[in-house]
């Protein structure tokens, strides 16, 4: 097909009326011309549309990234050729830094300052990944006689990358540079709710010279476009951020082709505050750690443990704090809290918060949705804090995705690793003691992927990002997520003087 002059990705503004699909290095509307409009969630107002994706759409990406991967060049590039051009993908990102800030925060709603820190941390992903693939090789082994065995690390092949709403940006460039990295072709379907930044991120990918194919953005419903690519015979491998029921499902759904699958899912984190640690520094952590990004994070602390000796201060200095949350204006800086993502996540979060009330909790403060002075057509939450609570509560067992935290006392260590792990999830955990040794014996007993220690930050470029339980499985963000992404093939060979004949005939 010869591309249009609408269809050519030579750069554009980011900010426009319509988004279209990116399948084989060209923008593409739908196969059945319909579109959906995004919406700013704080302020309920249309941002976009967007080209309504459907199975044809998805199974066009899916032949792209299948060609690119059997006869294209990018999976034979030698890795430094590969890791120029991640790095040139970083070097567009940082030059338009401010555009994808804008258009990340009409999408979403969050915060300025979460904004931006999310996509430097995208930018950052793919320096990380340039960098982590050139020494990502195999091995040489040693074995005894006249053999000789080594093994090499080879892509592996067509993934199907499947994004969630809270972090578009970022989940995106988590899922698309350690793959590419690799030299694995890619179909990415961003979330319904929030696919402009990931369609620019596409735009991007290809204008860096990522040759056609390699990376492909297709918009639509997971019910049909996700679930076609997760089914499809052609794709072999499954990525997948979101709740853990769909992680189940999309698990089973690929195990009928054996395909392999990473999944990160919820998430019931808890924060433990023992009676030695630094309670300002507690606090200030405790507060970022549920509220950053309006509490919409999978390992986001919603379970909040402090011993029972300094209860009263900790709690009395939360809750202040707490009342000091600003809400409103995304792009302004002193804006604390963002949107909620849509009004039927602001009536699931309302709804834990209202079995915790019925269930003989109380509600500190908090728990009723906000008005904010011009933004009255917009999602927003008010920060909540619950007590009285206990591990047979609903709003204590199950991920609200929102900003409200239950608060328990505890009395010893044992106990409070017991309530820790009393979780069918297991991605985040907090610590805040200034006991190294105490640190590392609960570090060790937590059955969680992530464990901060006196800090309130979860990954960096580097770190592994990942769940036990039914968090998932895989670990993103890290040079281990390379292995998930090749697949190791063994070469062994013989060098003997003698032909080897064990029958002896």
């Amino acid at each position: 097909m010869s591309a249009t002059k609408e269809q050519k990705l030579e750069q554009m503004d980011m900010k426009r009326d319509m988004y279209q699909m990116i399948i084989n290095g060209l923008r593409e509307d739908s196969a059945s011309g319909e579109t959906y409009a995004t919406y700013n969630p704080a302020t309920g107002e249309p941002v976009a549309k967007v080209a309504k994706g459907t199975k044809e759409d998805a199974e066009r990406a899916v032949e792209a990234a299948r060609n690119a991967f059997d006869h294209g060049k990018w999976p034979r590039y030698p890795v430094g050729k590969r890791a120029r051009i991640l790095n040139k993908i970083a070097s567009i990102m940082r030059a338009r830094f401010n555009e994808l800030v804008e258009l990340e925060i009409l999408d979403t709603g969050k915060s300025l300052a979460a904004a931006q820190g999310q996509v430097n941390q995208a930018i950052e992903d793919f320096e990380f990944y340039a960098g982590a693939i050139v020494g990502h090789r195999g091995s040489v082994n040693n074995i005894p006689g006249a053999f000789h065995n080594y093994t090499e690390k080879e892509p592996v092949g067509v993934c199907a990358q499947i994004i969630p709403w809270n972090y578009p940006i970022m989940m995106a460039a988590w899922k698309i540079a350690p793959a590419i990295a690799a030299g694995c072709t890619v179909v990415v379907k961003p979330a319904s709710l929030t696919p402009l930044t990931a369609i620019v991120l596409g735009e991007i990918c290809v204008e860096a010279g990522v040759p056609e194919g390699v990376v492909n953005i297709v918009t639509g419903s997971g019910s049909e476009v996700g679930n076609y690519l997760v089914e499809h015979p052609k794709v072999d491998k499954v990525a997948f951020t979101g709740s853990t029921p769909v992680g189940k499902d999309i698990m089973e759904k690929a195990s009928h082709t054996l395909k392999r699958v990473t999944l990160e899912l919820g998430g019931k984190s808890p924060n433990i505050v023992f009676d030695d640690a630094d309670v300002d520094a507690a606090v200030d952590g405790s507060l970022f750690g549920i509220f950053y990004n309006t509490g919409q994070s999978c390992e986001a602390r919603s379970r909040l443990y402090v011993h029972e000796d300094i209860y009263d201060e900790f709690m009395e200095k939360f809750v202040e704090k707490t009342k000091k949350l600003k809400l409103g204006n995304p792009f302004d800086k002193g804006t604390h809290l963002g949107a909620i993502i849509s009004r039927s996540q602001l009536e699931t979060i309302h709804g834990y918060v209202e079995s915790a009330r019925e269930d003989g909790a109380t509600i500190v403060t908090g728990g009723k949705e906000a008005k904010v002075d011009g933004y009255e057509k917009g999602f927003w939450y008010e920060p909540t804090i619950i007590t009285d609570v206990n591990h047979d509560m609903k709003a204590v067992r199950e991920e609200i995705f929102g900003p409200v935290v239950v608060v328990m006392k505890f009395s010893d260590e044992k106990e409070v690793v017991q309530l820790a792990n009393d979780s069918d999830y297991g991605l985040g955990s907090a610590i805040w003691t200034k006991d190294h040794a105490r640190a590392t014996r609960v570090a060790k007993q937590i059955q969680a992927g992530i464990v901060m220690v006196n800090c309130p930050f979860s990954a960096f470029p580097g770190t592994p990002f990942g769940g036990y339980k039914q968090s998932g499985f895989g670990r993103e963000l890290c040079v281990e997520t390379l292995d998930l992404y090749t697949e190791t093939k063994s070469v062994l060979s013989y060098f003997g003087s003698k032909p080897i004949n064990m029958f002896g005939i």
